[in-house]
């Protein structure tokens, strides 16, 4: 009797084992994790200026030289830069400007010490630059530029009081590019060479803010 008994246990245990088992299938698991909402993310498109690879810059700038003992002036030049790397560059320059008279020629009515072509002064350099501070500049919420902040020094020669006179420069600017060809560029420069006037030979600071235009090929 009581192996009939355990005999009909089983059967019944075993018939609902087979009843029950689709219902527990990995399938009916899986679908119980799906989420009932799914959410709709909008994701923003976002597309950064294609800087162009080329190495080389070239440019042409004006601002005002300020001459020591010969006046603020008008300056204008030329800049040609190679790009070493995305933080080094090679910079060779070319200016003119045009000194004015000393206080001891104003105070002395007609003492001129110098003629009006040795008041012309040119200069060219080679000099090397670092980025130090290349980030973005922004204008208002929509508008975003790459840009950089420099410092540069370098070497060449200044032609003025009828001499030609070793030059060193040292200063800093900075660049931000309109495009991906175009930048604008401002700087602040001080030319340091030794000047030999009525036989005083002393060394100068000729301090220059400029700014400019430049385009990459």
């Amino acid at each position: 009797m009581a192996s009939r008994t355990v005999r009909l246990f089983l059967n019944t245990a075993l018939g609902l084992g087979i009843l029950l088992a689709p219902a527990w299938s990995p399938a009916v698991f899986a679908a119980s994790d799906d989420q009932v909402v799914q959410p709709e993310i909008k994701r923003r498109e976002v597309h950064e200026d294609a800087i162009d690879t080329e190495d080389f810059e070239v440019g042409a700038w004006a601002g005002i030289m300020s001459i020591e003992d010969f006046g603020s002036n008008p300056i204008y030049g030329i800049r040609a830069t190679y790009h070493v790397t995305e933080d080094i560059f090679l910079e060779g320059a070319y200016a003119r400007t045009r000194g004015g008279e000393t206080s001891f020629e104003r105070l002395s009515g007609a003492a001129k010490i110098l003629t009006d072509d040795e008041r012309d002064l040119d200069y060219y350099n080679l000099s090397f630059g670092f980025n130090i501070l290349p980030g973005e500049s922004f204008i208002g919420k929509r508008w975003a530029f790459t840009s950089a902040f420099f410092v540069i020094g370098g070497i060449g020669s200044t032609s003025f009081a009828g001499d030609d006179m070793l030059t060193w420069n040292a200063g800093f600017g900075y660049k931000v590019l309109l495009n991906d060809w175009l930048a604008l560029r401002v700087d602040a420069r001080d030319h340091v060479f030794d000047l030999d006037l009525l036989g005083e030979k002393r060394t100068t600071h000729n301090l220059e803010f400029s700014g400019g235009l430049s385009i990459f090929f």
